[in-house]
């Protein structure tokens, strides 16, 4: 196995995996309830992908955050920013603890990531449509440079209503990057309700296969079919992979699950306890 490729998970490691992502879940419902606002249904949508990556797919080293041979992940979706930063602190980036102080005056945890300010933070996202092209020239770089890493990008769908994520789309085909592995949270749901009504982009697999993409379907909270479509997405030599992961907007705490009200809501301290719980855990709080 070469360093660029993806060890085929066990069962063992899944259940590893599974966990993680459980605690994650956790942690961003603390974290927005502690910050009294935030972005929930979208950050618990893209938890399992994010688990996955920083805990067997990439790699990255908490201890030197800035190897230039390191992955990276962008992500183009900058307000999901709870999912990334619980995945970066359970990953030892940064204490736990701070996670609670999310979107409070002096926190380096701002409502969107600080590349600036955040260890294990690979570019400062928030303006939607962004993270595609930001991967792509990150990717282009490594390959003048003659590296082997992987840029890992995680794009919403409603994000794809920016025009820039369709002419990111062109570049990443016309310069080959197969070094680009993006996902696409395909939660149905965005602030003013679900994509189809909002704007629809029709057939996402076949759109972005019209524009040279390698496209793989999955059930993005499947951690096998995960593994599977990033191994895939490894050995195409010839050109970027999108992964559309099917999800559910606030996975894992049944009362947000597939609401759009959830989108950009923290929820209260009785309905945060009621999360955690349903998550397995209790939690008094503050």
């Amino acid at each position: 196995m070469t360093d660029n490729e993806v060890e085929i998970m066990d069962d063992k490691k899944i259940e590893e995996l599974s966990e993680i992502a459980r605690q994650s879940r956790v942690w961003i419902i603390k974290s927005l309830t502690e910050s009294k606002s935030g972005h929930p249904g979208g950050s618990l949508s893209s938890c399992d992908i994010l688990t996955y990556l920083y805990f067997h797919a990439m790699n990255v080293d908490p201890q030197n955050p800035h190897d230039p041979d390191r992955d990276r992940l962008i992500l183009s979706k900058g307000h999901c920013a709870p999912a990334l930063y619980t995945s970066l602190a359970l990953k030892g980036f940064f204490p736990k603890e701070d996670l609670l102080s999310l979107r409070k005056l002096g926190s380096k945890l701002q409502g969107h990531p600080d590349a600036r300010k955040v260890p294990g933070v690979d570019a400062s996202t928030g303006s939607l449509g962004q993270g595609l092209s930001i991967a792509n020239g990150i990717a282009l770089a490594g390959k003048l440079d003659g590296k082997d890493y992987t840029v890992y990008s995680i794009i919403g769908d409603g994000e794809t209503e920016e025009g820039q994520i369709w002419e990111a789309a062109m570049t990443a085909v016309h310069y080959q990057l197969d070094n680009v592995i993006a996902f696409l949270d395909y939660n149905h749901l965005q602030i003013d309700g679900r994509i189809e009504d909002v704007k629809s982009n029709g057939n996402f697999a076949n759109r972005f296969k019209s524009f040279g993409w390698h496209v793989i379907e999955i059930d993005g909270h499947d951690l096998h079919a995960i593994d599977e479509a990033v191994r895939a997405a490894k050995r195409e030599k010839e050109a970027p992979t999108m992964i559309i992961a099917h999800t559910i907007k606030g996975k894992g705490v049944k009362f947000m699950e597939g609401i759009a009200d959830w989108h950009g809501k923290a929820p209260s301290k009785d309905q945060a306890l009621e999360a955690i719980q349903l998550l397995g855990e209790k939690w008094e709080g503050n």
